[in-house]
């Protein structure tokens, strides 16, 4: 299986989107209740059709970008929000991008990825942050398998994964996920060493 735009593009053109919830998850919509810089440069990789946008969009955050693969979700989201900028909707490989933030959100898009683009991934990260920015999200909690997307990971993967670059503020079971994730995602925090 190759996991690339056209891989992506098809899955949302037949609506095989079982990862969207249809809207923010519990845990994140939770985080940014808590943000209090509205102008924070903001980036949701592997945003999909991006509730978290939506959400931020509707709590005055101002400089929020997204990045997909896929151009489809991109355009679900220009039609759901049409007065969100059509500069800050990227349509781009994640490993492309080049720019800097103060926050980066992490939902479903680690686990998207190939397993053996994970070191990469975290380097990437690194790269697009400012210094003492972060990265926040949802990493999933299950074994990690040879068949997904998901591909999931244990907790003691992820400390060993970033912990040369990264300060691991908080890796814990999400105590808010929804029914059917239940003890299967882990909320984390971490900042850019």
């Amino acid at each position: 299986m190759q996991l690339n735009k056209n891989y992506w593009e098809e899955r949302y053109k037949k609506n095989e989107t079982g990862w969207d919830v249809g809207e923010i998850s519990t845990p994140l919509k939770e985080y940014i209740d808590q943000l209090t810089n509205k102008s924070a440069k903001i980036l949701i990789p592997g945003a999909g059709n991006s509730h978290e946008l939506e959400y931020l969009v509707s709590q005055s955050f101002t400089n929020v970008f997204v990045l997909d693969f896929a151009q489809s979700p991109l355009d679900n989201i220009q039609k759901r929000i049409p007065t969100f900028p059509k500069e800050h909707l990227i349509c781009a490989d994640f490993f492309e991008h080049h720019d800097t933030y103060d926050l980066i959100l992490e939902q479903t898009f680690f686990c998207a990825l190939d397993p053996s683009l994970r070191k990469d991934y975290v380097q990437k990260m690194q790269s697009l942050l400012k210094p003492n920015g972060k990265i926040a999200g949802l990493l999933f909690q299950f074994p990690l398998t040879d068949i997904g997307p998901p591909f999931g990971g244990s907790k003691e993967e992820y400390c060993t994964l970033f912990e040369k670059d990264f300060n691991l503020i908080t890796l814990e079971t999400a105590i808010n996920s929804i029914k059917p994730r239940a003890k299967k995602e882990l909320f984390f925090i971490f900042t850019k060493k």
